[in-house]
């Protein structure tokens, strides 16, 4: 979709896409969670990059994940994954603070969830993210409950929310 600007609004890119995650996509997702804004609004602590690369590898090399890399007009700009988790398949998605605002999220999720048989799938989100429960819901989930301790950084705890995609 393109778009013209309209007031602060920034036109949707015109190629959103997702491909296979590639190791050198690797190194903009550990900058992109170094981003402190960023690491607020998802609730998680930064990693180091040794620790970093580790989490990523193993991810990679399990079979029970589904992971993309976001592209926007060339540029990586994020990621969508899938896991199982308590007998639940969730997903969950990483977008750089640069390509906050224009759709980017919304798209690549929506066109995620396409690659993605199994329904019902869950995500949890932050309570003070409210723009991640809106790219959710955009994407057809709704909110079916509240978890109480979705994180804890700091020793404080931070409370979500849990959404569902139903089939």
């Amino acid at each position: 979709m393109t778009g013209s600007r309209v007031g602060n609004v920034s036109p949707v890119p015109d190629h959103v896409t997702l491909r296979e995650v590639k190791e050198e996509d690797l190194a903009v997702f550990y900058q992109h969670q170094l981003d402190t804004e960023a690491a607020v609004m998802a609730a998680v602590t930064p990693r180091s990059h040794s620790a970093f690369l580790a989490h990523w590898r193993r991810i990679l090399a399990d079979p029970t994940m589904v992971t993309r890399t976001v592209v926007v007009d060339g540029e990586v700009a994020g990621n969508v994954v899938s896991f199982p988790r308590e007998r639940k398949r969730e997903v969950g998605y990483w977008i750089g603070k640069r390509h906050w605002g224009r759709g980017v999220a919304t798209a690549a999720l929506s066109g995620f969830l396409g690659l993605l048989e199994e329904r019902p799938l869950y995500a949890h989100v932050a309570k003070h993210n409210p723009a991640s429960v809106r790219v959710l819901e955009k994407c057809g989930f709704e909110v079916v409950g509240e978890d109480p301790a979705f994180a804890s950084i700091g020793g404080e705890s931070i409370e979500g929310f849990i959404l569902k995609l139903a089939g």
